[in-house]
């Protein structure tokens, strides 16, 4: 069985363990043997990032630009071969993994632009015969910790803007999807970076992430994750310091008003909730329905749930994939019995599926009210609840009264409902017409409440978590 190393200082190097890497899909295909850092290789890899820093920080932007420039191609280049080795180890399916490496790629490509667009001011002195001057300079070291959910998306979101603003990066993913980590950093190793600029270093959070988490080596950390390891690194990173960015929960309401055209409604619920395996922190995991058209949606949206396709990743006719381990897929039925058990009816799926993988059918609750746990905390898996509510207005107050805010989506054909929830929903992002999981790769990209701390990522707004302004001052007479 192929073994996979971690990379650190410029070189492959052995862990001190190894960890298979398993299909959900197949649970007899082994992808292959990943390693596992020890504590001092983490360290070693931090050190290494440090004696880097200083150069990188003042290397020339064509050196950066070429280098992300090349890493965006090869990704675009191997799109198809990476994505099925996306869709092997996590599960979304094959047509979902191809387009989650062609987004790296497209995200390596914009932040090689934004290498040439670096940005400042200069400004007149309130004195006279002083001038003023602007400048961004990069953080340092940034320590990286990255999800399951989207094994090359994540990371490339947030290794690309670090790099392209001069900062040297240690890179933990998940676990349970080191091949695309692993197959992401390969590419990075060949694109001409100096040595100790980048290093994968894979392993538990226990050992690698607390490494990271608590060296003052460390200059920023950006993590994607669950909400209690996120507050836990933030009261860490904060206390020594650290610049932190967080993006964790995610509990989005999708509302449908009684004027919402019906198909675009259903296609929305449909997309938002159980698409990638209801496996993403933009979910519609709450759908909120108006009285006039709430019985004909969820008649309509049960019937397109009832028809959707659960198998193999890799296999073409698959629409919904397996859940990433069994783990996860217990804790998904769990939520579903908790529903039922606490008044909702289960209006389709939410069953065990047969298979050498971790399938369910995609779970659609009914009858739930606001205060039910299904609405309260995150499944993280392809479960949508309805809550039947009287008018826009309980709908907005429902929507918001949640201790997370990530995305919030509307169906309406009203321009007034519109542009009133565009303007009053508590989320980072608001979707009309539209999904509320699905976001180009050059805009902001972040929430509110309990759902992230710190900058947004993506887009030219990267630039607030991965560098630090200078203001300058001369006397010119």
């Amino acid at each position: 069985m192929d073994k996979f190393y971690n990379y650190i200082d410029g070189a492959w190097v052995e862990g001190e363990s190894y960890t298979e890497n398993i299909n959900p899909s197949n649970t007899a295909d082994v992808i292959g043997e990943y390693a596992q850092a020890s504590r001092e290789q983490a360290e070693a890899a931090i050190s290494a990032a440090n004696a880097a820093a200083h150069g990188w920080a003042r290397s020339g932007i064509q050196a950066r630009f070429d280098a992300l420039d090349y890493i965006g191609t090869q990704l675009l280049a191997r799109k198809e071969e990476l994505g099925e080795l996306l869709s092997r180890e996590e599960g979304k399916t094959r047509a979902e993994g191809i387009g989650e490496v062609a987004r790296a790629g497209q995200i390596f490509k914009f932040f090689a632009g934004e290498t040439l667009r670096p940005g400042g001011e200069a400004l007149p002195s309130t004195r006279p015969g002083m001038g003023v001057e602007l400048t961004r300079e990069p953080v340092g070291v940034i320590g990286m910790i990255t999800p399951w959910n989207f094994p090359i998306a994540i990371p490339a979101w947030k290794i690309a803007p670090a790099l392209a603003h001069g900062n040297c990066v240690v890179f933990k993913p998940a676990g349970l999807v080191p091949g695309s980590a692993w197959a992401l950093a390969d590419i990075i190793a060949q694109a001409g970076l100096p040595k100790g600029v980048f290093n994968l270093v894979m392993g538990s959070g226990r050992v690698v992430g607390d490494a990271i988490v608590n060296s003052e080596g460390i200059d920023g950390i950006s993590f994607t994750g669950s909400v209690p390891t996120g507050r836990d690194i933030l009261a860490k990173a904060a206390a020594r310091g650290a610049k932190v960015q967080l993006e964790m929960g995610g509990k989005n309401p999708l509302v449908v008003l009684d004027d919402a055209n019906l198909d675009i409604a259903v296609d929305c619920a449909l997309q938002g909730a159980f698409f990638s395996t209801g496996q993403r922190c933009t979910a519609s995991s709450r759908l909120i329905v108006t009285e006039g058209i709430h019985d004909q949606f969820v008649a309509a949206l049960r019937e397109a749930t009832a028809k959707l396709r659960v198998g193999d990743a890799l296999k073409g006719e698959t629409q919904i994939g397996p859940v990433v381990d069994k783990g996860q897929l217990d804790s998904n039925m769990r939520y579903v019995e908790q529903a039922v058990a606490e008044g909702g009816t289960l209006a389709c799926g939410g069953e065990l599926l047969d298979g050498d993988g971790f399938y369910m059918s995609p779970a659609l609750i009914t009858n739930t009210t606001p205060d039910m746990t299904i609405n309260r905390e995150e499944v993280f898996g392809p479960v949508a609840s309805v809550v039947k509510v009287k008018d826009y207005k309980e709908a907005l107050r429902v929507a918001n009264d949640c201790e997370f805010g990530l995305s919030a989506g509307i169906c309406t054909t009203s321009l007034e409902y519109a542009t009133d929830f565009k303007r009053n929903a508590e989320a980072g992002m608001v979707m009309v017409n539209l999904p509320t999981a699905g976001v180009d790769y050059h805009v902001p990209f972040g929430g509110r409440k309990g759902s992230s701390y710190g900058s947004r990522e993506q887009g030219a707004y990267a630039r607030e978590f991965y560098t630090t302004v200078k203001t300058a001052y001369t006397r010119s007479a």
